[in-house]
């Protein structure tokens, strides 16, 4: 069908002269012409076109306002996006927004024209329906149900293209076949590589509509797929075949699914009734514009699903890149609360572990670099698995020292015995696995009370990090620990209690504190 009137919305004259020149003209469209967002709207709604193509950045009104704003006023034309700078959120967010298709600039003539016959299949099964239905206003009885059918065909229709879910879409596109049609039995079929495959199957002694995964010889459906045309096979047709298989229908209508001029499936239902009649030609288009629905349904559900796995996709890069720098409770929290709040610097208690790797300077004159640094990894490899696997907040890890601390950013009931356990754990590994000599262990420090939590330092070496003197004392306390060796702080001591065994090795000054600190070295649980 041509002489369609299509509204051009580009603040670009070249973009304009382009697609009038070699796109719509050619093809016998009828162009309407907006240089901005704003004047494309107001011709939108005083021409209401049959299709919109619409510039994504312009002046006045970029093409998500006008979309905004043809969805506020309930103006139900079919948009084709045209853009320079898309993205795969943008695309997302524009089919939300009822975009039929996006075309990203260059394109050649031969894209535009496929995005333009797509979209326009709809406007054209629309304008069929509201001609066929001004002429049967004044036809008898029987062409008067022919106005409910084609009220109901287009209803379901726009209810299957709202879908974006396939495994969702496919049984509701099968169920309006069967409803729109009046018939018992029903499957739906796509082509993928050189089989067929039933996606969606509905049996006659069952009510629900299956989706199901199963490749299939259906003469009928591959009969379509073959000749691109309807096929209705009459119950004559059918009897010799039924002799062989029972339970094959008694009549049966079968349509393709087609995209422009490519075939994806079949669609086809069928009557088990030993009276039924052969289905009409009115069926057969009914069936056919449905299928049209379908087709276009299906096309935007694996757009929409590749677009979302993608997004996904590069969401779990993104989030297996930032565990290697950020802690993985900092992330859960990152992307459950509100960002902006969850990095606010805040006081609260926690129990910090401090370590400081001993024992291989001593190495330095007797290995090659890589060796000593492959070593070095090897530790602090360890300690971020066990900052992990215990919930702990790993802090900046820089020289030959680190520290872990718990009940932040998220709180956790008993994180003064998760500091011990991981520390106890740390060492158990490092003599367990042997990760290097025997001389080179961590010295470790646990300390438990208030501090500072959140964001801190300026341009990029801002980190997620605990300060306060309470942090400091854990790493005088580590700074006092010999290689293998764990201290405690008498507050942490007194918070497990019988717990842990601990023996205490007396009071010792530490630098910035003005009073004598207790100190216990930790030997195990108890």
């Amino acid at each position: 069908m041509a002489g369609e009137v299509i509204l051009i919305v580009d603040d670009g004259r070249e973009s304009r002269d382009f697609i009038v020149d070699y796109i719509l003209k050619p093809n016998q469209f009828t162009p309407l012409i907006a240089r901005n967002g704003l004047e494309g709207l107001e011709m939108a709604r005083q021409h209401r076109p049959d299709l919109i193509l619409l510039d994504l950045q312009m002046p006045k009104m970029n093409g998500m306002q006008v979309l905004d704003a043809l969805n506020e006023e309930s103006i139900d034309i079919p948009v084709i996006l045209m853009t320079f700078h898309g993205n795969e959120e943008i695309a997302i967010e524009v089919f939300r927004k009822g975009v039929r298709d996006y075309v990203k600039k260059p394109y050649t003539v031969e894209e535009m024209v496929a995005a333009i016959e797509r979209s326009l299949s709809e406007v054209r099964l629309r304008k069929e329906k509201d001609a066929l239905t001004e002429r049967l206003i004044a036809a008898n009885t029987d062409l008067s149900q022919r106005i409910r059918e084609l009220n109901a065909l287009y209803n379901v229709g726009k209810s299957v293209t709202a879908l974006t879910s396939i495994d969702e879409l496919l049984p509701n596109i099968l169920r309006a076949a069967t409803e729109v049609t009046g018939t018992e039995e029903g499957s739906l079929h796509l082509i993928q590589g050189e089989e067929l495959i039933c996606r969606a199957i509905k049996q006659p002694d069952e009510s629900n509509i299956r989706a199901v995964y199963q490749a299939s010889k259906n003469r009928f459906a591959w009969h379509v797929i073959q000749h691109g045309q309807p096929l209705v096979v009459t119950p004559q047709e059918l009897a010799p075949l039924r002799q062989k298989n029972p339970a094959l229908p008694v009549a049966a209508l079968y349509s393709p699914l087609t995209l422009g001029s490519r075939v994806i499936g079949a669609l086809g239902v069928g009557n088990m009734r030993e009276n039924a009649q052969p289905f009409r030609k009115q069926d057969a288009a009914m069936l056919s514009a449905l299928s049209d629905y379908a087709a276009i349904a299906i096309e935007n559900a694996a757009n929409f699903a590749e677009l979302s796995q993608f997004k996904d996709q590069e969401m779990n890069s993104v989030l297996v890149s930032l565990e290697q720098v950020i802690s993985p409770n900092l992330i859960e929290r990152l992307l459950t609360d509100n960002p902006q709040e969850a990095l606010q610097p805040m006081r609260g208690e926690i129990s910090v572990l401090a370590v400081d790797l001993r024992g291989y300077p001593m190495l330095i004159d007797h290995v090659q670099p890589s060796q000593l640094v492959e070593l070095i990894n090897r530790h602090f490899s360890l300690l971020t698995d066990i900052a992990a696997e215990y919930g702990g907040t790993l802090d900046r890890v820089s020289g030959d020292g680190g520290l872990i601390f718990f009940n932040a950013p998220q709180p956790q009931a008993q994180h003064e015995l998760l500091a011990v356990e991981a520390a106890l754990q740390l060492q158990h590994r490092i003599e367990t696995n042997k990760l290097g000599p025997d001389s080179i262990r961590f010295g470790i420090g646990l300390h438990v009370g208030d501090a500072v939590i959140g964001t801190m330092g300026v341009l990029n070496g801002v980190n997620y990090t605990a300060a306060g003197k309470e942090v400091l004392l854990a790493r005088r306390l580590q700074e006092q620990a010999r290689p293998g060796q764990i201290l405690m702080s008498d507050q942490m001591v007194a918070r497990l209690g019988k717990r842990i065994q601990v023996n205490l090795l007396g009071e010792m000054a530490v630098r910035g504190q003005q009073a004598l600190v207790k100190v216990y070295e930790l030997l195990g649980l108890a």
